[in-house]
């Protein structure tokens, strides 16, 4: 059975898992890793999901606030070898869920246009590409998606 805990970045098992998304993007970004890398700090995200299997770590993710009424969603992984049984879709539905009880209306994220798999998971659950965002303006191999929530109020 699947766990999922809402943590910040000081975990340590967060911070394990994200040392080997760190290691896996380093070979996909290939030479455009130390860009990408900048705008990944896990320094002060407040929002992280962890999920565990029999007490170990197996994926994670998290947001952090990008305006009023936006999160950013980062830090997406799944250890290899759970990846195909639906863990990352529970992580990234209770962080939509936890963005939607703070009064959050949309999500936005961007990934790499060589992270395939991603790009596929975004679009299952429901992302749309948009025009690419704040520092991935310009750069060829980053996708950016957004994901209504629910409308804002207004």
């Amino acid at each position: 059975m699947i766990k999922l805990v809402r943590t910040d970045s000081s975990n340590i098992d967060f911070i394990e898992l994200v040392k080997q998304l760190d290691a896996y993007l380093k070979i996909t970004d290939g030479d455009e890793h130390d860009f990408y890398n900048q705008f990944n700090s896990i320094d002060s995200l407040k929002h992280v999901i962890i999920a565990y299997e029999n007490n170990k770590p197996i994926g994670c993710g998290a947001f952090k606030p990008f305006g009023s009424t936006k999160v950013e969603i980062k830090r997406m992984f799944t250890l290899t070898e759970e990846r195909g049984k639906g863990i990352a879709t529970k992580i990234l539905n209770e962080l939509e869920h936890w963005a939607l009880e703070l009064g959050y209306s949309y999500t936005i994220l961007e990934t790499g246009k060589r992270q395939t798999e991603a790009v596929e998971f975004y679009k299952k659950n429901n992302y749309l590409i948009i025009p690419n965002y704040g520092q991935y303006i310009g750069v060829e191999n980053s996708l950016c998606f957004e994901k209504l929530l629910r409308y804002e109020k207004g």
